[in-house]
């Protein structure tokens, strides 16, 4: 047996070989059933359950309950509220958040931590006190109130303040993505591209942008759900008006608080289902992302 072995090759000996695994890194069989117990029951107590009451609770009175629950002028308005506020709020980001991870990612300046640290900023700040940030801005007795009054701008209580706390409390998100995507994979074709004449425009348009679009999109899906479901910031500078500063976040609370909980959780579905689509564009990206990935990296071993 040992004469064959020796005569094999490299790669026929550790085929025959029986694989070897240390118990130093293996766990005992009763505790990865455990794990894995334990986290199917979290995800179903904390993430399924509480998503199949949302639908249950809105179908409960049937389809003509939910479709009536869901037509109402003051939901529509709602509806209608949320997708403006994310249709400004979500370009908005995508523009400063490719700017930024542009600037970050492909250059060195002074004030560059600075401003990663302006980035992360709303993910250290509640989105309450966002809210109040402009409430103390632009709020009557606010830093900008009374020329805002002189000269008839309404900010607070309306779209512009729904629009203004949306942007800032969802703005990290596509920056963030474009980050450390664009820093890992560095400026030489950028480099390249200036070096055979190409201006700085078609060096993004053709060179930068085909390498960041899946990470682009998955910052722009996440900051989009985010805009839709943003609830403090919005709930401080809206007033509450119904018809007319209510997203569907607010207009949830409101119908809950009045016991209509038909029309709460009907609304509330069409909020889980803009989830559960984003979780499948999410999913999808990923999938892309890590098949471009495994792609290059066969090139490269080629």
């Amino acid at each position: 047996m040992t004469t064959t072995l020796v005569s094999m090759s490299a790669s026929e000996r550790a085929a025959a070989e029986p694989a070897y695994t240390p118990k130093a890194i293996t766990e005992p069989v009763w505790l990865k059933v455990t794990l894995i117990t334990i986290a199917l029951a979290f995800s179903l107590l904390f993430l399924l359950i509480p998503l199949a009451v949302v639908f249950t609770e809105a179908f409960k009175k049937g389809w003509q309950t939910y479709l009536l629950a869901i037509s109402d002028p003051d939901a529509l308005s709602a509806i209608r509220l949320t997708l403006m506020t994310a249709a400004i709020a979500v370009p908005a980001n995508l523009i400063f958040g490719v700017a930024a991870s542009w600037a970050i990612a492909k250059f060195e300046f002074r004030g560059k931590s600075l401003l990663l640290t302006l980035i992360d900023l709303p993910f250290s700040v509640s989105p309450v006190i966002s809210g109040l940030i402009y409430v103390l801005l632009f709020g009557a007795h606010g830093w900008f109130g009374a020329w805002l009054m002189e000269h008839d701008i309404q900010i607070l209580f309306a779209v512009p303040g729904i629009v203004m706390a949306t942007v800032f409390v969802t703005f990290p998100f596509v920056a963030r993505e474009l980050i450390p995507l664009m820093q890992t994979q560095g400026n030489e074709e950028e480099e390249a591209a200036l070096v055979l004449g190409a201006s700085g425009w078609r060096t993004f348009w053709y060179v930068t942008l085909p390498n960041i679009k899946w990470g682009l999109l998955y910052g722009v899906i996440l900051c989009n759900a985010r805009a839709m479901g943003e609830f403090g910031a919005v709930s401080v500078v809206s007033g509450h008006i119904r018809g007319e500063t209510n997203t569907m976040p607010l207009q949830v609370e409101i119908l809950y608080n009045e016991y209509n909980f038909a029309a709460a959780f009907a609304v509330a579905s069409l909020l889980a289902f803009l989830a559960l689509v984003t979780l499948a564009l999410k999913s999808f990206i990923e999938w892309r992302i890590n098949h471009d990935l495994s792609a290059t990296l066969k090139e490269h071993t080629a």
